[in-house]
């Protein structure tokens, strides 16, 4: 699946029924094979010996189960409806309880009490979605109560037809006998299959279709290529809008990286520097124009084939509950683990192994597993030596230091200098003087390339770069 398709409401909908679709497809194997293997044989024998008495009795037996078939048949299509409604409510009531219950909300939650906030949110969105619940079953069980009152009346008609068939001499007092016996049973087992088996055969069949419509989903293709980066990028005139939205993010935005630069992004949030990044490497897919790597647009060439030669170190950053190895090394899994190179991206992060790692390099990064928790600037660090880790032709760094100070800042940013001689290197930053060290700035203003130059090039233009540079100057200016 395209990662924009996680952007989509519709999509997000579509995978949580087809979660629920998996357990309900089990479930409806599980009654088709008890309906073919016991009852449906039962049915058969029992059909040929009522036809055989008098062919009415299974005429009238048929009518009379015909109520019940179709209560089910209802019920599974009001049910099927309330979960395409409810979906969305269930997926609200999913990141509520995450807002009040995850340990990643708990500062937020205590310190600024937003608990009730959000139980208040939790409440009425459990209230709308038991409304609709009760609407349902209220609806469904209005009308099985009628059909089943019809099924009754059947009951008392084929006890009847017994009696009528018995006095006429259709059939023997011995056949009268044992089929009057035996009604009571059977009625309770053609209830069973069908209020039970075949009523949760339509109740799962819902789960089956959004299971199916799940796989039918449209997958991501693409050739495979070793991309070399010798060209650089092309960029020719790209525009990208995500799902949903009425403005584009990107639009009509040409630039070509060169090979080996080191290349800044900067503007305003919601400029769209992120999303080019990730139009970049191939997470998304442009709607308008071409990305070029290796004479190939990037649309045409699969995930593997774009993400080989290319590292990251992003923002939203993943704090893996594992060692700081596995922090570190997870980020090139098809080799094996290099604890030389570990020591070195270390040392570049400035990764310090003093007390805090009580195991060294082994030690477990989660109070979880009986290990540690870092601080948002340690874990930034971690963060850096993983994209290093990485062998790559393109790094990508999408402000991966903002939890660090500007000193060390400046500092890991000049060793990333270095580091990244005789790669491509991607520099999406808010901290202007990070930036100087770019060979190129590229200045973002609602999704359109406003200035591209050098800081010393921009500085003197005095545009939207040299405005936004001298108001973070005064932050650190020292007065008199």
């Amino acid at each position: 699946m395209s990662a924009v398709s996680f952007e989509d409401t519709d999509t997000l909908d579509c995978i949580n029924k087809a979660q629920q679709g998996a357990k309900d497809t089990v479930s409806l194997y599980q009654s088709l094979s008890t309906l073919i293997s016991w009852y449906i044989p039962f049915f058969i024998v029992m059909g040929i010996y009522l036809y055989s008495l008098r062919p009415i009795l299974l005429l009238a037996l048929v009518f009379i189960f015909m109520p019940v078939v179709i209560s089910q048949f209802v019920k599974s299509g009001v049910f099927s409806k309330f979960i395409d409604e409810s979906t969305p409510l269930i997926r609200k009531l999913q990141y509520y309880e995450d807002e009040m219950y995850n340990r990643n909300y708990f500062k937020e939650t205590r310190m600024l009490g937003t608990f009730s906030f959000v139980k208040k949110l939790y409440d009425e969105t459990l209230d709308v979605f038991c409304k609709k619940k009760w609407k349902a079953e209220k609806k469904t069980q209005l009308i099985e109560l009628g059909l089943r009152i019809l099924t009754l009346l059947g009951y008392f008609g084929v006890l009847l037809l017994l009696v009528d068939s018995l006095l006429k001499k259709y059939i023997p007092i011995g056949a009268f006998a044992a089929v009057f016996a035996s009604v009571g049973t059977m009625f309770d087992f053609i209830e069973n299959a069908i209020g039970n088996y075949l009523g949760r055969m339509f109740a799962n069949s819902g789960g089956l279709k959004n299971y199916i419509k799940f796989f039918n989903l449209p997958e991501e293709t693409g050739r495979e290529k070793d991309l070399e980066y010798s060209n650089g990028i092309i960029i020719n005139n790209v525009t990208f809008k995500y799902p949903n939205s009425k403005t584009n993010a990107i639009e009509n935005v040409s630039l070509h990286i060169k090979p080996g630069e080191t290349i800044a992004f900067v503007g305003e949030n919601g400029a769209g520097k992120t999303t080019l990044v990730r139009l970049l490497i191939g997470i998304f897919k442009p709607d308008g124009g071409t990305i070029m790597v290796d004479g190939t647009s990037t649309s045409e060439l699969s995930k593997k084939s774009l993400f080989a030669k290319v590292s990251g170190i992003f923002q939203n950053f993943q704090k893996y509950q594992m060692s700081l190895s596995d922090n570190i090394s997870i980020s090139d899994t098809s080799n094996d683990l290099d604890e030389n190179k570990i020591n070195e991206v270390m040392d570049k992060s400035d990764i310090a192994l003093d007390e805090t790692y009580t195991d060294g390099i082994n030690t477990i990064l989660s109070r979880e597993f009986d290990g540690i928790d870092l601080s948002g600037g340690q874990w930034q660090r971690v963060a850096l030596a993983r994209g290093l880790y990485k062998n790559s032709d393109l790094i990508i760094l999408d402000e991966p230091t903002s939890a660090i100070d500007p000193i060390k800042e400046t500092e890991l940013y000049k060793k990333f200098k270095e580091i990244s001689k005789g790669k491509t290197a991607v520099i999406v930053t808010h901290r202007l003087g990070s930036a100087k060290i770019a060979d190129r700035i590229v200045v973002f203003n609602k999704g359109r390339i406003d200035e591209v130059g050098t800081h010393d090039e921009l500085v003197s233009k005095s545009g939207i770069y040299a405005k936004m540079y001298a108001a973070q100057a005064k932050w650190y200016a020292i007065k008199d």
